[in-house]
């Protein structure tokens, strides 16, 4: 592949309706329920703006009135991948946006000691022949696990890889560059930084734990 396919370019959308749910859903007071609501109404709007890298066929359809031009998302149909387990709560929404898309999962356990992933979970097809693919991850903090997706998704030959993130740091994004696995970041915004623990700073918080509540010890 050559370098400039390997590079990797960021989307910041702004939009007043984004910024209006990305701040009620940092709010510490924004419960469970109204949480989900949120991530899925963002994951929406970032489907729909990433998705404007889709080709489609002309058509014709019959209308009551007549004959009128069209279009239809061309083959082969996108793949939808959410990363374990909060970028599930993305993907409801996502495929309301892309509804000829395909799903296959990705879960990524991260190691606290040493921020560094490990797959658990894969049913990604062992040939994706160049088709798009949308990873859904709501948090892009240290870019290890995007970067360890889209490596993955690579080896089994993924055309262009757009990756949907509610939030972002410089660092995730610095790491997805460096490592030159080739994606694209669409997410509502870009923090101040990490924390020592690798928590996004403003960030939301742990979004799997605010989704789902908190993983078992």
């Amino acid at each position: 592949m050559s370098s400039a396919a390997r590079e990797s370019r960021v989307h910041v959308v702004h939009h007043p309706l984004v910024t209006h749910r990305l701040t009620e859903l940092r709010s510490a007071d924004t419960g469970p329920e109204r949480f989900r609501a949120l991530v899925g109404e963002l994951a929406a709007m970032l489907a729909y703006e990433a998705a404007r890298i889709l080709p489609s066929r002309p058509t014709e359809v019959i209308t009551p009135m007549g004959v009128a031009a069209g279009g239809r998302l061309a083959s082969p149909e996108p793949l939808v991948v959410p990363v374990l387990r909060a970028g599930l709560s993305m993907l409801d929404a996502t495929l309301g946006v892309i509804p000829t898309a395909e799903v296959a999962l990705l879960g990524l356990r991260r190691d606290e000691r040493t921020l560094t992933p490990s797959l658990y979970c894969d049913t990604v097809p062992p040939d994706l022949g160049g088709r798009d693919v949308f990873v859904l991850d709501p948090m892009l903090a240290t870019g290890g696990s995007l970067s360890f997706a889209v490596s993955h998704l690579r080896a089994r030959g993924a055309g262009r890889v757009l990756a949907l993130c509610l939030v972002a740091a410089p660092e995730g994004l610095g790491r997805v560059t460096a490592d030159g696995v080739g994606t694209e970041v669409w997410t509502a915004a870009v923090d101040d930084g990490l924390n020592d623990l690798g928590y996004i700073v403003p960030g939301l918080g742990d979004a799997g734990d605010r989704l789902y509540g908190p993983l078992a010890p």
